[in-house]
């Protein structure tokens, strides 16, 4: 009895990141792309997450790709009034304090609004989001 199994074919980082590229694109789901790659769609869910194989993370992983600063700006705090003329009353703006945040994964997009008085845990939910 010959048997030959099949053998584990091993994909070029550049051939990853062209099926990630594809899967990517707006209204394509993940398993049309894995089929027309000839691939199972498991394996193509494993490399958007940046995974690669034996639990190693892909070189083309989303930090390692794209990682960059971006710069937040926060409203000035509220200047101290003079005792001869009475601060107006109005409501605050809600964008003055507000942190606003947005960001796209695919053909996903998400806008959050946190309010400044808790910056920090707006951080550390970021920090959650971007593992």
């Amino acid at each position: 009895m010959d048997v030959n199994p099949k053998s584990r074919r091993r994909h070029t980082a550049e051939f990853k990141a062209q099926v990630v590229a594809a899967c990517a694109e707006p209204g394509v789901s993940v398993a049309a792309v894995a089929r027309a790659f000839g691939l199972n769609d498991n394996l193509v869910h494993d490399w958007r997450r940046g995974r690669s194989g034996a639990g190693k993370p892909a070189a083309t992983s989303l930090q390692e790709s794209s990682a960059e600063f971006i710069a937040l700006s926060l409203p000035s705090p509220p200047a101290a009034s003079v005792a001869s003329t009475p601060a107006p009353s109005r409501a605050p703006a809600a964008s003055a304090e507000a942190i606003r945040l947005e960001f796209k994964r695919g053909a996903i997009g998400v806008s959050v609004t946190w309010p400044v008085c808790a910056a920090a845990d707006c951080a550390a939910w970021l920090r959650e989001v971007l593992r």
